[in-house]
């Protein structure tokens, strides 16, 4: 079947090394190609048809990015960026040069950590202790059991819950921010207090996680923090440039 146009994966500078052994999206992974314009490599593929958010493309996808960030700085492309042809892609990456070569040059050498909070849930028995209100609706509940007082301690909790983990939540931004470079806030999540983003640098990564799962260990009965990266540098980009914009799944 003929290709549906030119999946596009990433930005680098000019002279990229493609990393060995590894594809694109689509089965088979589609093999990957450079083309360039001034100082910018763009690698892309053909765009296999029917491409739709597979969770096997959407790994390929972030592998070849972290991949790729192996050789150096990477402006990261959302999934599903698909060009009509490579004359389309040119001329976006001429029009943008300067803005992405200086983007690159703040990403080298560094990538993205996302942290997001949420309420501990196996903390019952610390919240009791720790919160008069929960405790006492609990003896409520224990002394007349029933519909709306059960209703009123589940509702407590939660609420409790919540406030713990933001709390934790704001905790944790002051802990970290200092070892990164930047931090930006990430979307909503449902039931996430805190969802932000770290920028890193490389040879930091290591010690920012394991400070980061230190704290973890030692808020278990306020907050669960769940911790991604090294990340290539979504977050960091501006959103016209991880969308070129030449069109998307």
């Amino acid at each position: 079947m003929a290709a549906d146009g030119v999946y596009v994966y990433a930005v680098m500078r000019a002279g990229t090394v493609l990393p060995k052994g590894i594809g694109g999206v689509g089965s088979p992974p589609a093999v990957l190609r450079k083309i360039t314009t001034g100082g910018l490599d763009a690698v892309v593929s053909d765009a296999p048809p029917g491409l739709r958010a597979r969770r096997r493309d959407l790994l390929a996808h972030q592998e070849l990015l972290m991949r790729l960030a192996d050789e150096g700085p990477v402006l990261p492309m959302r999934f599903g960026m698909v060009a009509p042809d490579e004359e389309t892609v040119l001329h976006q990456l001429a029009g943008a040069e300067a803005d992405h070569a200086a983007t690159l040059e703040q990403l080298s050498g560094r990538f993205e950590i996302n942290v997001k909070a949420f309420p501990a849930q196996n903390a019952l028995a610390a919240l009791v202790a720790e919160d008069e209100t929960v405790r006492r609706l609990r003896e409520a509940v224990r002394r007349r059991p029933g519909y709306e007082a059960s209703l009123r301690l589940g509702e407590a909790v939660s609420a409790a819950l919540t406030r713990r983990a933001t709390a934790a939540g704001r905790s944790v931004l002051g802990e970290l921010t200092p070892g990164s470079r930047a931090v930006a806030a990430g979307p909503e999540v449902p039931g996430c207090a805190l969802n932000v983003s770290f920028l890193v640098e490389r040879g930091d990564s290591e010690a920012f996680l394991a400070n980061a799962r230190h704290f973890a260990d030692a808020h278990r009965d306020h907050v669960e923090l769940r911790l991604a990266g090294p990340l290539p540098c979504y977050s960091f980009v501006g959103r016209e440039a991880r969308s070129m914009p030449v069109g998307g799944v």
